[in-house]
């Protein structure tokens, strides 16, 4: 423990130090940026020349016009092609989900009656009542002969000795 704990009041001075380096850094960035963008504006729209008379103006505003039509038959195009990409990227999700196949979820057991089940089938428009217990099969249970269980003593005495396991193995 050879680290010592800060003063809260240095911990608050070093806190502040550090917030006041990050504002100017955030400040000279943001000129930056600033700059940037201000050269490249420069660079790609030129101030318009007005000095001319009324008909190169209008000769400026048709090109204008010309452009804006350009960019936004480009931005048209730019965007039918994100619809198109969008429709696809739903095509193929569609198609990923029907390859994994849907999860069933988890069915709670419902007791219904035959009619129940067949106006929920058939809906009101059937209204007979069908007796399926009617058409089962009637089954008969076997039952298991008993054995005669005697006096335990007895069978202990039989099948002592090798003549009683002899015994055990034949019967079996």
């Amino acid at each position: 423990m050879s680290e010592k704990k800060m003063n809260s009041s240095r911990r608050g001075h070093l806190k502040s130090l550090m917030l006041s380096i990050a504002k100017n850094l955030l400040e000279v960035e943001a000129a930056t940026i600033k700059k940037e963008k201000e050269t490249y504006m420069a660079e790609i729209c030129p101030p318009p020349d007005t000095s001319g008379g009324l008909a190169e103006l209008q000769e400026m505003i048709k090109k204008l016009g010309q452009l804006v039509d350009k960019v936004d038959e480009e931005r048209y195009d730019a965007e039918s092609k994100v619809n198109k990409a969008d429709k696809e990227i739903e095509d193929l999700k569609l198609k990923v989900v029907d390859l994994q196949g849907m999860k069933k979820p988890a069915l709670k057991k419902v007791r219904l009656s035959a009619d129940a089940m067949l106006s929920a089938l058939l809906g009101s428009k059937h209204k007979a009542t069908i007796d399926f217990k009617a058409n089962l099969k009637q089954v008969k249970k076997e039952v298991k002969e008993e054995v005669e269980v005697g006096d335990w003593r007895k069978n202990i005495d039989e099948q002592a000795g090798m003549d009683g396991r002899m015994k055990k193995f034949e019967s079996a």
